[in-house]
């Protein structure tokens, strides 16, 4: 079944990709797991858990702080959605349009995040790990900068 539709009490679980044996791990959809995902797909840009804690507290959604850091780590783990790092070191999460790998352009400011694919940066990547006889590589490239209007808003002194 699809995030974001109606789960009926007999929809117990769905599948999420393996670990890579094989092997499906099956995911109980829950209200609450139902909630957050609806809640991500709401939003434009990257949030951290506890800023999508108080936005499902304010739209009425019984969740604990605790559930929804599992259900987006679970999320994460199923690729569905994004998660970085933002300045602070916070993990922070975002449903992207982008399919496939990408890199973000995030705002330190005000959050905003643009996706980005950098093929130099997939040949570097390439590269530098096979000159140290590295496999199976994976990365994680974020840019962190202001926004074209958190520029403006600081060079006209409001930020």
């Amino acid at each position: 079944m699809p995030l974001g539709t109606k789960a009926d009490e007999s929809t117990p679980s769905t599948p999420a990709p393996g670990s890579g044996t094989g092997a499906v791990k099956e995911q109980r959809v829950t209200k609450q797991r139902l909630a957050v995902s609806a809640a991500l797909d709401e939003l434009d840009d990257f949030v951290s858990t506890q800023e999508l804690y108080r936005i499902l507290q304010n739209q009425g959604v019984s969740v604990s702080l605790a559930t929804a850091y599992r259900i987006l780590q679970s999320l994460a783990d199923e690729g569905l959605v994004d998660v970085l790092r933002n300045g602070e070191g916070e993990a922070v999460y975002r449903r992207c349009a982008v399919t496939g790998h990408h890199h973000h352009l995030l705002c330190r400011s005000c959050g905003k995040a643009v996706e980005v694919e950098a093929p130099a940066v997939e040949t570097w990547a390439a590269r530098t790990a096979k000159e140290h006889g590295y496999t199976e590589v994976a990365h994680t490239v974020e840019i962190f900068g202001l926004c074209p209007d958190c520029t403006a808003r600081k060079a006209a002194g409001l930020l």
